[in-house]
C-alpha cells in the first residue's frame, strides 16, 4: 500500500519534528528513580506473564541483533503501559519517541516523526486507538516495509518518490482495544493485555516508592494504601504521597495502617477505594434516578464528568466490586451497591437482588 501526502508540510515538520514527539534516552537512573518509574524488567513489579515473555523476546532480538517485532498494549488506565514502553527501549539500549494519537492530526505530522528516527528506535505512540484514519494509513507501509511514499510538486508536475525509514520498533498503548481497525490490529506482531495488579503486588510497589520517596513506612501501612488503590499502580503512587504529606502534618512522618486509614478517610477514599467520584455515580443512580437504568449520557451530565472518562475510569472498578450493571436500557445500581451506602433496596431492585447476586459471581 502507498500512501502520499504534501512535501512542503513534510519538510516543515522535518524543521521541527520536537513539535509532536519527546525524545527520552532512558539512561539516566537518579531522573528515572525521582518519577518513580522503574529503568528496567526486573524493577518493573507485577505483570508477571508480559514480563517473562518480553524478557524472551528481548533477550533473543538482542541476540540476532535485529529490531524487535512491533508491540500493542492494551489494558486500563494506570497500569503500567507508558512506563513499561521505556522499560523496553531501555533494556533495548535504544532511544524512546513518545507521541500520542490525538497529538497526530495530518499524514505530514506523523511522516516527519517517522523520517527523524534512527535505527533501532522505539516509537511510543499513546492512546492510538484514536488516531485519523488518514493518518493511520501511513503506518500500514511504515510498519511492514519500513518505506514511506512522498509527493513532491503539485498538479500535472507532481511526482512521487519513495523513502527508505531506518528498522524502529513501534510500541502502542490503547486503553479501548475494539476501537482499533482490523488492518492496524493485525499489524502488531506482539500483543500484551495488562492487568489489574494484586494487593500484594501494589505493596510492594508501594515499599519501593516509599524508599525512593524517603517515606518511613511499614507492612501494614503499605497494605492499607494497597487495598484502597483499585489495583493500579499509578494510583497507588498518588495515595501514597497524600499519605505522606498527611503523616507529616498530623503526625511524626512515620505511616503505619493506623495513619494510612486515617489519611485516605480524609482524603475522602473509602476502605474498598472508592472516591468522591465514585459515591456520586451511586448516588445518582440510587437517588436522583430512583434505581432506574439510566445512558451513560444522562448519568455523565448529571454528576458533571466526560462520558468517555466515566466509562474509561469509574466503571471498570465498580463493575469489578459488583456495584454496578449495564444493561441493554443503561446503567443500574445493583442491590451490593445500596448495601456499601447504607440504603434500603426500594420494592423493585429487592425482587432483581437474586438476580443480580447471581450475576455478579458468574
Amino acid at each position: 500500500m502507498s500512501t502520499v501526502w504534501e512535501s512542503d508540510h513534510l519538510r516543515d515538520m522535518k524543521d521541527d519534528p520536537e513539535r509532536l514527539v519527546r525524545s527520552e534516552t532512558i539512561e539516566d537512573d537518579f531522573e528515572a528513580e525521582t518519577t518513580l518509574r522503574p529503568a528496567r524488567l526486573e524493577d518493573y513489579l507485577g505483570q508477571t506473564r508480559v514480563k517473562e515473555n518480553l524478557g524472551l523476546l528481548i533477550e533473543a532480538t538482542k541476540a540476532r541483533d535485529e529490531p524487535l517485532d512491533h508491540i500493542l498494549l492494551s489494558g486500563p488506565p494506570g497500569l503500567g503501559k507508558t512506563t513499561l514502553s521505556s522499560v523496553i527501549a531501555n533494556e533495548l539500549g535504544a532511544r524512546l519517541k513518545a507521541t500520542s494519537g490525538p497529538a497526530i492530526e495530518r499524514p505530514g505530522d506523523l511522516a516527519a516523526i517517522l523520517t527523524n528516527l534512527e535505527e533501532r528506535d522505539v516509537l511510543f505512540i499513546d492512546e492510538i486507538h484514536r488516531l485519523n484514519r488518514v493518518v493511520e494509513e501511513v503506518l500500514y507501509p511504515a510498519m511492514e516495509d519500513f518505506m514511506i511514499d512522498i509527493v513532491i510538486g503539485k498538479g500535472p508536475a507532481a511526482r512521487s518518490i519513495r523513502l527508505d525509514l531506518p528498522r524502529f520498533t513501534l510500541v502502542g498503548a490503547t486503553t479501548r482495544t475494539g476501537l482499533l481497525t482490523g488492518p492496524l490490529r493485525d499489524r502488531f506482531g506482539i500483543a500484551f493485555r495488562l492487568d489489574y495488579y494484586t494487593p500484594e503486588e501494589l505493596r510492594a510497589i508501594v515499599e519501593r516508592s516509599a524508599r525512593i520517596l524517603g517515606v518511613q513506612i511499614d507492612e501494614t501501612g503499605a497494605s492499607e494504601i494497597a487495598r484502597r488503590s483499585r489495583g493500579t499502580p499509578r494510583l497507588a503512587n498518588r495515595l501514597l504521597k497524600r499519605v505522606r504529606d498527611y503523616a507529616q502534618v498530623r503526625h511524626d512522618g512515620i505511616v503505619n495502617e493506623d495513619v494510612s486509614a486515617e489519611a485516605l478517610a480524609f482524603f475522602e477514599v473509602d476502605h474498598l477505594g472508592l472516591d468522591r467520584m465514585d459515591l456520586s455515580i451511586l448516588e445518582a443512580l440510587i437517588h436522583r434516578f430512583s434505581g432506574r437504568p439510566v445512558g451513560l449520557g444522562t448519568l455523565s451530565a448529571a454528576i458533571g464528568e466526560d462520558a468517555d472518562t466515566v466509562e474509561d475510569v469509574y466503571e471498570p472498578y465498580l463493575l469489578q466490586l459488583g456495584f454496578l450493571s449495564r444493561t441493554q436500557r443503561g446503567r443500574q445500581a445493583t442491590p451490593r451497591a445500596y448495601e456499601h451506602l447504607g440504603v434500603p433496596l426500594p420494592p423493585a431492585a429487592a425482587g432483581a437482588a437474586t438476580l443480580f447476586g447471581d450475576s455478579a459471581q458468574d
